[in-house]
């Protein structure tokens, strides 16, 4: 899908996560592999998607490496489609957007919900910066050129603050 990115964009990693996930049966058939699909027929009978459309979305998870497509049936031939590490990594991304979706409707009017697994508490699930534990949905946080970033992302981005480095602390025992 990255031809449909506008040439100017192809730097944006917003951009980019787009083109490799952006199509709704692709979120969709993600979702079904983190809830433990695995086989053709249980994403086709989940999603009531058409035989050709799923084959072309799995082929283009299993070329951009999200999926995996394993044999587990030598006669006839028989595949599955396992997440792959990049695959797993991209849930933390569903479980906001659902998160996102859920926020808006009443607590009665909600067909899927996050829980605990353990106790099976309801969660809310929310963006945070890793260092600090700040929420990251208001204005304290901006996007800026970044160390690669081109002349017009840095136009673009020429009055936000400048990146600096984190300054690693490596903890010593007493």
């Amino acid at each position: 899908m990255a031809e449909k990115i506008r040439l100017e964009d192809r730097e944006c990693p917003l951009s980019a996560t787009l083109g490799l996930v952006g199509e709704w049966w692709t979120l969709l058939i993600l979702h079904d592999a983190f809830d433990g699909y695995t086989r053709f027929d249980q994403f086709q009978a989940n999603l009531g998607i058409s035989s050709s459309l799923l084959t072309s979305r799995l082929k283009r998870l299993v070329a951009r490496g999200l999926l995996e497509r394993r044999q587990y049936q030598t006669n006839p031939p028989r595949y599955e489609y396992v997440l792959t590490e990049l695959g797993r990594s991209l849930r933390s991304v569903i479980v906001v957007l659902a998160g996102w979706g859920n926020a808006r409707l009443p607590p009665d009017g909600r067909s899927m919900v996050l829980v605990d697994a353990e106790t099976g508490a309801e969660v809310e699930p929310v963006v945070v910066d890793r260092t600090t534990g700040r929420l990251l949905d208001g204005p304290a946080f901006v996007f800026t050129a970044g160390p690669a970033a081109s002349k017009p992302f840095r136009d673009r981005y020429q009055a936000r603050p400048q990146p600096i480095q984190q300054r690693q602390v490596t903890e010593y025992p007493l």
